[in-house]
């Protein structure tokens, strides 16, 4: 990149350098079309599954946002202000609306960004089942979120039935996984798409959550599938890592 351009705040496509409030380097963000780009905000958590979900579409489809980090389980949490529901992602649109719950945050940028790289396929029946892996994919996710506020109570506090119930979701959602992956490189054709989004953020968030559970053990083709799924730079970009929540929450 040449002095010049640095000097007036541009990369070498022409378009302004933005600070992250998440880093004190500058990234370059490229416009989705030759229109001047549109600047979204992203709220979301560090180990969240369903904004990781958002942050992969969103930077595979070269869309550029503006990240920012909040814990919404703190009174200090701004997300209510965006999402009556008080949970997050939530995407704050040019306008200052806003755009809430991570499936239909991905519907919204599909329908949006038609001329982006699609992640959604426009074949039905292709479409419906990668939606199919993502109900299961979010039941995971929802079920591990219940087991490790479950684990927060105090230990003659907690229930063993409910742990044990989620932990059944769990294993049943792994067990559909590895069967809907197979050995391919992809869940659906021979393309990156929806599914694999989904797919690719609950093994990141097992990962963080719930450490000892031995899915790559047990499902040796969804690791290898997994592992590759994390060589895109989307996902090398989005690692989820813990938040300290300081509010009492159970």
């Amino acid at each position: 990149m040449s002095a010049s351009l640095l000097s007036l705040g541009l990369c070498r496509h022409g378009c302004p350098l933005l600070k992250s409030r998440t880093s004190k380097f500058y990234k370059y963000l490229i416009p989705y079309t030759f229109n001047w780009y549109k600047m979204f905000q992203l709220i979301s958590a560090t180990p969240s599954p369903y904004a990781r979900k958002v942050r992969i579409v969103l930077a595979e489809k070269g869309i550029p946002f503006e990240l920012l980090t909040e814990v919404p389980w703190d009174s200090t949490t701004k997300t209510p202000l965006y999402n009556p529901l008080e949970k997050l992602p939530v995407l704050i649109l040019e306008d200052g609306s806003a755009v809430y719950e991570s499936h239909f945050i991905l519907e919204y940028i599909e329908a949006k960004f038609p001329n982006t790289t699609p992640i959604l396929s426009q074949d039905t029946d292709e479409k419906l089942f990668a939606k199919k892996v993502e109900v299961v994919v979010d039941g995971m996710c929802d079920a591990l979120v219940l087991l490790f506020f479950e684990k927060q109570r105090a230990q003659g506090g907690q229930s063993e039935e409910w742990k044990a119930r989620q932990m059944r979701k769990v294993d049943g959602g792994f067990k559909a996984l590895a069967e809907w992956v197979g050995k391919k490189q992809f869940i659906i054709g021979d393309k990156f798409g929806h599914a694999d989004v989904a797919v690719g953020s609950v093994c990141g968030y097992v990962d963080v959550r719930l450490s000892e559970y031995p899915w790559r053990k047990n499902y040796p083709d969804l690791a290898k599938y997994v592992d590759g799924l994390n060589e895109r730079q989307s996902f090398k970009d989005t690692v989820p890592v813990a938040q300290k929540i300081t509010d009492k929450i159970v």
